[in-house]
């Protein structure tokens, strides 16, 4: 699953990654939490991406209040197509959410307290979630909002938890953000993302708290 994550790339070279006209304005942040407003990328007028600022935890557009009786801060891969909050945003209105890193919390036996683990690409680069996102409206409240699509973890990180975030290829993001993509193609993109590339080390409990949004959060730590 994704529950947690850090973006803390620069506005510019963010920019640059996804191809962006202009330069967002992003604060570095190191533990964004649920429910918090969060950048995503998606195509805007005239074939352009932009970068706007959304909900993380998606509104179906036929709900009758801008909450839900389950969690849709993630979608999984395998159902993301069929289930009703998921499968309209999943036809048309897809993005993605860019990320320094996320977070993943490992079980311990003979422990209640799970140890943290911050989760990246080996090149510190800025990747991309594969995400969704919804436009809500009732009488004059409009709320935009996104979700994030997990799948099976991969071999580094399956120790950690059982699933993953879907982590884009750079190659593959213009496929993602194709309004006219077949969900044939789409679902190709839905996998592990390879193990190889990527790298994790455990971090502090700081993390638990989102008050902590700071550089000391994605700092290495010895296991708990």
């Amino acid at each position: 699953m994704c529950g947690r994550f850090a973006l803390n790339s620069s506005p510019q070279r963010i920019a640059q990654q996804f191809s962006l006209d202009g330069v967002p304005d992003l604060l570095p942040r190191y533990n964004i939490a649920p429910s918090q407003a969060i950048p995503i990328i998606r195509q805007g007028a005239e074939g352009k991406r932009e970068c706007v600022m959304v909900r993380w935890g998606l509104i179906p557009a036929w709900s009758q209040e801008p909450k839900t009786a389950y969690s849709t801060l993630n979608a999984r891969a395998e159902t993301v197509a069929t289930k009703p909050a998921f499968r309209s945003a999943f036809r048309s209105r897809r993005c993605l959410v860019p990320a320094d890193a996320y977070f993943e919390w490992q079980s311990r036996p003979g422990s209640r307290l799970k140890q943290p683990f911050l989760i990246a690409l080996k090149n510190q680069s800025v990747f991309a979630f594969a995400g969704l996102w919804e436009r809500w409206r009732h009488e004059d409240t409009v709320i935009e909002s996104c979700t994030i699509i997990v799948t099976d973890a991969n071999a580094l990180t399956r120790p950690i938890h059982d699933r993953m975030p879907v982590i884009l290829d750079p190659s593959d993001y213009p496929a993602w953000l194709d309004r006219e993509a077949t969900a044939v193609a789409l679902q190709s993109l839905l996998k592990p993302y390879d193990c190889d590339q990527m790298t994790a080390y455990p971090v502090s409990t700081r993390v638990n708290n989102p008050r902590h949004d700071d550089p000391q959060v994605i700092e290495p730590a010895t296991p708990q």
